[in-house]
């Protein structure tokens, strides 16, 4: 906070002397020029051109990483049919320290190139003509915004020729850029907080490296509290983190560094993934209570939600082998701690060789991290679901209502059991991060031999109460005879199916966001009527014909429950928060705006995103240069419901088209793609 009162008073205090930052669209303070490498351009071959600016003195532009919150240079271009425009080139820039802290700018003149690529069916003998809109900002005491309309028009023919008046400019424009050194090696790693960048090795730099400028906004530069020492084959380079800026809004912290190292000459870092520090043994008496806890955990994760339901699957199991043979009894408790085993090895493998291709750290996953892919809750859920609805009694798995993950048919008893302990195991994870959170947070970051032991003690938790009861058969003989309790015991065992059920939902929820959760809803009530149309009509004594017309409405409830709660495809619009502001600032900036006036428990408002922004649509959008912002009126607020009424609108869904200079246009409240289009076009 007191951060954020210096930040704002450094930037009022020059408000007051007349010095704040302003914008002024269209300033020509600066002089700006589009050139192109060569005199004509051949079919198919790429060639370059360069955004030459010419800034007053005293005044700077800025790098593609600022430093702070002022803008760098971007261009837009209008190019011909099948003509495709690379990214920027930049420059070195220079390190510039301020009252914020630290900036990167060019002075002077800088050019900044860009690779052009004409298609290979452009008619020779004709004229091209090439259309950019350059924005930059340049700053002294104030900061202003400028653009600049650019075009260059070249010949096209057989041959590219090389334009002799402009080999100065990129002479001089190649001397400014980064070099690139195939034989230099780098590594990031994470320190303490800070991270490590290494350079080897010490040829590839040319002199002692005097400081690294970062192209991520969430590191500073080398010379803002970094440090930069020798190793015996290079450099290790120490960078700070930023976490806010300079009024105090978080920045977000990415995964890989890149940017440019300052020497005799500039070495360009190209991007480069962060990794943990490698994993260091524990001693065998600091490595035992690690032991114990994952050992502990696991017999702990017997009684948790996400377990428990398997448990008292295997439970009825007992029950019903009570009057087996021993030896037999103890096979499946062997068999079932097998399945836990097995399927810990597996999921302790792959977070173990994921950790591996991330780096090797502690830090890159975590245990339980099948539960962040949408497509394992969502497959869980519904295992879990209808697990339930068959314990229940709407209809029947195999030959016995509690087949699955138990004693699924007499011949297939063992795979049954196996198959317990793997579900076991699966469902048990996601619920050991509030037990095991110490434990597990040690074994990741341990060397494979301690690792895969503190996983396989974890899974041996899990399956020793299994162990025991089949390995003392006389505890399962005091467990009470089968009879007509049993049907009660099964449907009091389906509601924590149907608690578990309801638990991976709302993870489920959170992963695909809550405006998409109507369908997985409705698929659930599918799955279930295909369940009961099954269990009620899909019977040996039933008619053939019958049977016939039950298996098929079954299969098509399925069907459209399974499509209903699938993971739905990723939003192609990316949708801003709606606020009066925000509509202003757009619609001063002469940005069209698309506002959806929405809600959660609008239905007629789920429909028109599912259908109306196709693929063409959101291209279209995105080509007209369109803000789509969202109005959510999920919550009562009075802003939504005041912007509704100068529509003349008191119910959603609304649709509007804002521009600077028309009238809003409203759409119609059943969206089509057309209707979207139509909107679009005369922009």
């Amino acid at each position: 906070m007191f951060r954020f009162q210096i930040s704002a008073l450094t930037l009022v205090a020059p408000a007051l002397l007349g010095l704040i930052p302003v914008s002024h669209a269209q300033s020509t303070r600066s002089e700006a020029a589009l050139v192109s490498k060569v005199a004509s351009i051949k079919p198919g071959e790429p060639f370059t051109v360069a955004l030459s600016l010419v800034h007053p003195d005293g005044w700077h532009s800025y790098y593609q990483n600022t430093g702070g919150v002022e803008l760098p240079p971007s261009i837009k271009w209008n190019l011909p049919d099948g003509f495709t425009a690379g990214a920027i080139q930049w420059p070195t820039p220079k390190v510039k320290d301020g009252p914020l802290g630290q900036s990167f700018i060019y002075e002077g003149n800088p050019v900044f190139l860009i690779e052009l690529t004409p298609p290979a069916n452009v008619s020779t003998g004709t004229t091209v003509t090439l259309e950019a809109e350059a924005h930059w900002q340049i700053c002294k005491l104030t900061c202003i915004d400028e653009s600049r309309t650019l075009s260059l028009s070249l010949p096209v023919a057989e041959t590219s020729k090389i334009n002799p008046a402009a080999q100065a400019l990129f002479a001089k424009a190649l001397a400014s850029m980064p070099l690139e050194n195939v034989n230099a090696k780098f590594a990031v790693e994470s320190a303490e907080g800070d991270l490590m960048l290494t350079v080897s090795p010490a040829s590839v730099v040319m002199g002692a490296p005097t400081d690294f400028i970062p192209n991520e906004p969430f590191i500073l530069a080398a010379s803002a509290g970094g440090s930069i020492t020798p190793t015996e084959d290079g450099w290790n380079i120490r960078l700070k983190r930023a976490t806010v800026d300079v009024l105090d809004r978080p920045i977000p912290q990415g995964n890989i560094v890149s940017g440019i190292l300052l020497a005799d000459g500039a070495l360009a870092i190209p991007p480069t993934n962060i990794s943990a520090p490698a994993p260091k043994p524990l001693s065998f008496g600091d490595f035992l209570p690690v032991l114990g806890g994952m050992f502990l955990g696991g017999l702990i994760l017997n009684l948790m939600p996400c377990v428990f339901p398997v448990i008292g699957l295997k439970i009825m199991g007992f029950v019903q082998q009570a009057g087996s043979d021993r030896r037999k009894i103890v096979l499946h408790g062997l068999i079932f701690a097998l399945g836990v085993l097995a399927s810990f090895a597996v999921l302790s493998g792959i977070l173990f060789f994921a950790r591996q291709a991330a780096g090797g750290g502690a830090s890159v996953v975590g245990w339980g991290y099948q539960l962040q892919n949408p497509w394992v809750v969502f497959s869980l859920m519904l295992l879990m679901f209808v697990l339930g609805l068959s314990m229940y009694g709407v209809f029947e798995l195999g030959t016995s209502a509690t087949s699955v993950g138990g004693n699924l048919q007499s011949k297939q008893g063992m795979s049954g059991t196996f198959f317990s302990g793997v579900l076991a195991t699966v469902v048990a994870t996601p619920c050991s991060a509030p037990f095991l959170g110490a434990a597990i947070g040690a074994a990741i970051a341990l060397p494979a031999l301690q690792f895969f032991t503190a996983f396989a003690a974890m899974a041996v938790g899990l399956s020793t109460p299994y162990l025991v009861l089949s390995t003392f058969p006389s505890l399962i003989d005091k467990l009470p005879r089968p009879g007509p309790w049993m049907e009660s015991f099964k449907q009091a065992m389906s509601f924590l199916l149907f608690a578990t059920a309801g638990y991976l939902l709302w993870v489920y929820a959170g992963q695909i966001g809550l405006e998409n959760l109507l369908g997985p809803i409705f698929g659930l009530s599918a799955i279930a009527i295909a369940a009961w149309i099954h269990g009620r009509w899909n019977l040996p004594h039933r008619p053939k014909q019958a049977r016939a017309i039950a298996l098929t409405a079954t299969l098509a409830f399925a069907l459209a429950g399974f499509l209903l709660c699938k993971p739905p495809k990723p939003s192609l619009i990316t949708w801003e928060p709606w606020s009066e502001q925000r509509q202003a600032e757009l619609l001063e900036e002469g940005k069209p705006v698309y506002v959806d006036f929405t809600a959660q428990w609008c239905a007629t408002c789920q429909v028109n995103k599912k259908r109306a922004y196709t693929k063409e649509v959101v291209a279209l959008m995105k080509e007209k240069g369109v803000v789509a912002l969202k109005a959510d009126k999920t919550k009562p607020n009075p802003d939504i419901e005041a912007a509704l009424q100068r529509y003349g609108r008191t119910a959603i869904p609304v649709n509007v088209l804002l521009t600077p200079d028309k009238d809003p246009l409203l759409l119609p409240e059943l969206l089509s793609p057309d209707d979207v289009r139509g909107a679009l076009k005369d922009l």
